[in-house]
């Protein structure tokens, strides 16, 4: 690799840069004296908000507790304190459910792997209090859904959203469905699919064949191998636009496992993650100091890579939740430029045309009987253009 690529960070708080040098640092140790300037004119109910937002106060608490008072004000570490157990005692909950949920579907033989939560703050963390998780996320079998279904009803649990549709359109269209249980407060998310679609990824049986067991939790309790779970990851934070620091925080601690880079970079061509990969990569190293094996740095040195990279601080300098609209007109902005930039030419043009295929307001629209929905292809295009002209903001 080149020089390595540094992002401009101007537009970054110096609550934010106290921050990422706290995260990035493997000891805090005499940070104070090779770095006093950092601790110096901090707004620190900023700096609180920001590792709340980040979700990084786990993983931070236990790294600033023997620091003195005169760096890090009594009400500070106070504060964290309490986030700190509150979410040690939250991550026993669902680690209790995840192990519940994985022996119960494998008693009826449907296979799962979890994504993120419990299992995944043990594996990267070796601690399960070191990261935060609001809900649990597993993978079935796309034709074992239904089952999964039924048996989180039959648990207690409720669907938080029920997906409208016409021409099976959901199972690419969508990834997942919600679940909450109303007593325990525990979310669910069950994935037949990593991402939305319509890009190319691992299929279950391939997820499957290269997932390990949980040494905490049991062997019901599956998840990712170490280079799906860095495609997964990547792929998450990268849609999301990185806008929270725990997502990087995870690919530094995968990083450290040291992954298989040959099949890494393999399986990256493959589901054309290559530039969001570079991205991740990029961001990792600058901003959180990560160390990045040779055979991946190449990667960082793609052009698209490093646009998208200096995007991502756009994000990083804010608190942005993108999942809670309405975005401030300028995040939307950005965002609405950086959704399609993160896509290859290939994919954006499948984005394209899977606006032609029929959705369910098609349907609402110009109502017809099931055996004549294929007329709703040569039909979408006029239908859209009404609802448009009749100020209706559907799909």
């Amino acid at each position: 690799m080149t020089d390595r690529y540094t992002l401009n960070k101007g537009s970054l708080s110096k609550e934010i840069c106290l921050l990422l040098h706290l995260l990035a640092a493997d000891s805090v140790d005499g940070l104070a004296e090779r770095s006093p300037q950092q601790f110096a004119d901090i707004d620190w109910k900023q700096f609180i908000r920001l590792t709340l937002h980040h979700r990084v106060f786990p993983f931070l608490y236990p790294k600033l507790s023997g620091m003195t008072s005169q760096l890090i004000p009594a009400h500070v570490s106070e504060r964290l304190q309490q986030e700190y157990r509150s979410n040690t005692v939250r991550m026993l909950q669902l680690s209790g459910e995840m192990a519940r949920i994985g022996a119960e579907l494998s008693k009826l033989g449907i296979r799962s792997l979890f994504l993120k939560g419990p299992v995944l703050a043990e594996d990267l963390y070796g601690d399960f209090s070191l990261r935060t998780s609001r809900d649990l996320d597993f993978m079935v079998p796309i034709d074992r859904l239904a089952e999964t279904e039924a048996f989180l009803l039959k648990l207690g649990y409720e669907q938080i959203e029920v997906y409208e549709s016409i021409l099976g359109d959901w199972k690419w269209r969508e990834h997942h469905l919600t679940f909450n249980h109303p007593d325990s407060k525990i979310k669910l998310e069950v994935h037949w699919r990593l991402g939305p679609g319509p890009s190319a990824e691992p299929g279950f049986g391939e997820l499957w064949e290269h997932s390990r067991s949980s040494t905490l939790l049991g062997p019901d309790v599956r998840y990712l191998g170490r280079e799906d779970l860095f495609l997964f990851l990547v792929s998450h934070g990268a849609r999301h636009a990185w806008s929270r620091l725990r997502w990087l925080l995870d690919i530094k601690m995968l990083l450290l496992q040291q992954p298989d880079n040959e099949q890494l970079l393999g399986l990256l061509k493959q589901y054309n993650c290559e530039a969001i990969a570079g991205q991740t990569l990029i961001l990792a190293a600058d901003l959180l100091d990560t160390k990045v094996d040779s055979r991946l740095s190449g990667l960082m040195d793609m052009p698209k890579a490093q646009r998208l990279a200096q995007d991502a601080v756009f994000y990083v300098a804010r608190m942005v939740n993108l999942n809670d609209p309405p975005l401030e007109p300028e995040v939307e902005r950005h965002f609405k430029a950086y959704q399609p930039a993160i896509l290859t030419p290939r994919n954006r043009l499948l984005r394209a045309a899977g606006f032609l295929y029929p959705y369910a307001a098609d349907a609402r629209t110009l109502p017809l009987p099931k055996p004549l929905h294929v007329l709703y292809f040569p039909l979408r295009p006029f239908l859209w253009s009404w609802r448009k002209v009749t100020g209706r903001e559907e799909a």
